[in-house]
């Protein structure tokens, strides 16, 4: 006989179903704390971003000593390879140079160097831009040298009334280079032909790809690299006049530190920015001249700086 007291309750739920209504509960509240941590990372993003844009508005405001003084010492950064349509070409360095000396404000115009050289038509422009302005203004200039100017930038510099550098700058490097290679044996042992084609028995003088050409190298070592290096030597000596005790290695490329380079002339003391704008130009407030950056290339310099500096400070801690 089965009895009625066996029989379940009507109310009551078998045990599956109170497992899968648990198991929906769970999930409804584990849904609504991911949307709360979805939400509260959104709010963490757009935190970051505003308090990114105030501290870059900080940044690039006008500093209080500048704002109270009408006079300042003109800063223009030379940094980088100078080439042809960069930064550092003639066509972007010379306008601000231009506007630098035009300045009322200004007192005088400093060059930060920190270049290894470049283009030796895109140097002289700009060195012939500097004494152009120096006589046209009546306004010193002055390079000070960071962590190396050579070649192009040394080419540069010379135009400066004087040049400062750190004791551990690389200062020097008059001379001129052309670097090419040659891939002909390489060729042989993998079975490469080179079949290309040219005009004129010297056109492909500096092909990689083809023999040596002597009698090309030699005239273009004769005609455009060592008449280059003459207009190199000529400058130099233009611009630093009897300061410069030359020697037997002056013009033959090689490069010294600073606090060598005050011995042979090639700078005139060691110093940096503050101490040029201090103690010689006797204006310590100083305004950077450089060209016009929109605000999303300010910002993402700004965060990309930041991001590597904290990538390389975490890896350290991993040595």
């Amino acid at each position: 006989m089965w009895d009625a007291q066996d029989k379940p309750a009507k109310n009551e739920q078998p045990d599956g179903m109170t497992r899968l209504a648990s198991a929906a509960e769970t999930f409804i509240k584990q849904e609504r704390w991911s949307r709360r941590w979805t939400n509260l990372l959104k709010l963490a993003v757009i935190a970051y971003i505003v308090f990114t844009l105030v501290m870059l508005g900080k940044q690039f405001a006008p500093s209080e000593d500048i704002a109270m003084s009408k006079t300042h010492t003109a800063i223009v950064n030379l940094n980088g390879a100078i080439m042809p349509d960069s930064l550092n070409s003639a066509e972007f360095f010379n306008p601000l140079l231009r506007e630098a000396f035009r300045s009322e404000q200004s007192k005088a115009v400093v060059i930060r160097a920190n270049s290894p050289g470049g283009s030796p038509v895109q140097s002289a422009l700009i060195n012939d831009e500097i004494t152009r302005l120096k006589q046209k203004h009546n306004k010193p200039v002055y390079v000070v040298i960071e962590d190396i100017c050579a070649s192009g930038c040394y080419y540069i510099a010379v135009a400066a009334d004087r040049i400062y550098a750190n004791k551990g700058s690389i200062v020097g490097s008059i001379g001129v280079r052309m670097d090419s290679f040659g891939l002909t044996e390489m060729m042989e042992k993998l079975g490469i032909e080179n079949r290309s084609m040219h005009a004129g028995d010297h056109k492909a003088f500096i092909d990689p790809f083809s023999p040596k050409d002597e009698a090309g190298r030699a005239f273009f070592k004769e005609h455009v690299l060592e008449r280059t290096h003459q207009q190199f030597i000529k400058t130099v000596r233009e611009g630093r006049g009897d300061r410069l005790k030359e020697t037997e290695n002056t013009f033959t490329g090689l490069v010294w530190l600073g606090d060598e380079a005050t011995e042979n002339g090639l700078i005139d003391a060691l110093g940096d920015v503050g101490h040029v704008a201090r103690s010689v130009v006797e204006e310590p407030n100083t305004r950077i001249y450089e060209t016009e950056k929109s605000l999303m290339e300010r910002l993402m310099g700004n965060i990309g700086a930041e991001t590597a500096a904290q990538l390389t400070q975490y890896f350290s801690t991993l040595k």
